[in-house]
Order: C-alpha cells, then structure tokens, then sequence
C-alpha cells in the first residue's frame, strides 16, 4: 500500500489523497474470508506503521517499527524510490463511530465521513471524537480535513426528484439494517427502525425496506431538493466542517455543475 501510494502521489505531483477504511465484521469474515481483530486498534497501527515507512523514505530514518500486527524492520536501498520530490502522500481515515474517529483524528491527515450520517450526529458525537483525538496528536482542526459527501436526492424536475427520493430511501434502509450504523438513528430517536430493518435483510425483504423510511429520516439523512436548494442546504448544514466534498446531477451540463460548484465553494 506505501508503494502503491508513493507512485501514484509522485505521478499526480503530490495530489493523491490516500483513503482507507475497515469493513464491518460481517464482510469481513464472510466475504473476504479474512480474521477479524479489534478494528480500531489495527487501523491505528497500520496507519502508524505506513507513516513509519514514509519517515524512512522522505525522511532518512532507519525503519524499526514493530507492532502487535505489523512489523516493518527491513528496507533495502533498492526498494526506497529516489522521487520523492512531491512529497509523502496524505493519508485519510473512512469512519463513523467514535472510537474509529478518534484514530483517524490521532493518526491520519483527515477523516472521510460515511454518506449514512446526519447534521446531528456529526456536530454532537463525530466532532467532539475528532477533537479529542486530535488533543492526543497536538492538532486543531486547521490540520485536519474531513471530507463528507451526503446522500443527495436531486433532479432536473420533480420527476428525477422524486425518483431520487425513492433510491435515498432505499440507500437510507441498506445502510440502516447494519447494526454498526445504529447510532445515527440512536441519536434521533429511532434505534427500534434499525432494528426492524436488520430483521427484514434478514428475511430477504429487501424491496420493502425503504417503506420504513418516511420524510422525517429521509431528511434529516439525505438532502432533498432542486440542484439549487441542495448547494443552499449543504453549505448550511456543514459549510463550517467539511473542508471537501462532492456530487453530481444527473443530464446537467459541464457549464451547469461548474456554477454549481463555484456556488458551494463560496
């Protein structure tokens, strides 16, 4: 992963943003066929252990990191690059709950927040987690980037917008059967939802799950409205968090996403 990071941050010129995330249990047992260890805790240490490998490589220090789960103690000269011009790559954390947030805020350079989340949750449990991680590494959140993307329910007409509606209520009831997500709906309220929605995945009710969610959850998870009112919400909501984000409108123009853009970024 250093390598892979290295060459594509050397070839964009330093513009490579490095995502990681942990998967849940569930997938990772069952679909990868892989260990599961106390996620957080390896996050950490494999995050702490690339970092070594980069003070080794941008830095010159001699590579000694020994882990509970890695151990990185031999680096020939003929595996470090010799173009490190563009720098070590920044290195950002996907998380929702709050001890894997206060890793990203203790260990990386920023934080990618999951689309499933809501203006509440992430003012009253994800940033005071980031804060206090990043006590523990003596940063602010000047140092730090959080990138959140929203669901988005958007259109050209109230055609498209209500069909953007529907797949929002549907991406809201995938996401909301995991119980790893349960706390977003904890905070408002609506644990017993998560619940019903984990026991009907489980009867494969899939095509009826998002009839559970009604306007309320829908918006206060998604955004919902014209590609003007979309842009207005989101800079209210998060204007003064996010430091990047994203989305897109189905037949608008390159002219017209850039206008949009131009309007998020003031």
């Amino acid at each position: 992963m250093a390598h892979l990071a290295h060459d594509l941050n050397a070839f964009s010129s330093g513009r490579l943003v490095l995502g990681l995330g942990s998967q849940v249990k569930p997938h990772i047992e069952r679909r990868f066929s892989m260990p599961w260890h106390k996620a957080a805790r390896q996050m950490r240490e494999y995050i702490t252990a690339m970092q070594a490998i980069f003070d080794c490589w941008y830095d010159r220090k001699r590579l000694d990191f020994v882990g509970e789960y890695y151990q990185h103690t031999l680096m020939p000269s003929t595996f470090k690059p010799d173009n490190t011009q563009a720098g070590r790559p920044r290195i950002t954390l996907s998380a929702t709950g709050p001890l894997m947030t206060k890793v990203a805020a203790e260990v990386a350079d920023g934080m990618i927040m999951h689309p499933f989340n809501s203006e509440k949750y992430i003012r009253e449990v994800t940033l005071p987690a980031i804060k206090e991680g990043l006590a523990k590494s003596n940063r602010t959140l000047d140092d730090f980037e959080l990138d959140y993307a929203p669901m988005i329910a958007t259109g050209v007409d109230e055609e498209s917008i209500v069909t953007a509606r529907e797949v929002a209520r549907d991406r809201i009831a995938f996401y909301g059967s995991t119980e790893a997500y349960r706390p977003v709906f904890d905070i408002h309220g609506w644990g017993e939802l998560q619940t019903e929605l984990n026991q009907m995945n489980k009867r494969q009710q899939q095509k009826d799950m998002a009839n559970l969610i009604d306007d309320e959850v829908l918006g206060a998870i998604a955004i919902v409205g014209t590609p003007d009112e979309v842009v207005d919400a989101m800079k209210q909501r998060f204007a003064d968090v996010i430091g990047r984000t994203c989305f897109s409108v189905p037949s608008l123009s390159d002219e017209q996403h850039t206008a949009l853009l131009d309007r998020l970024r003031q």
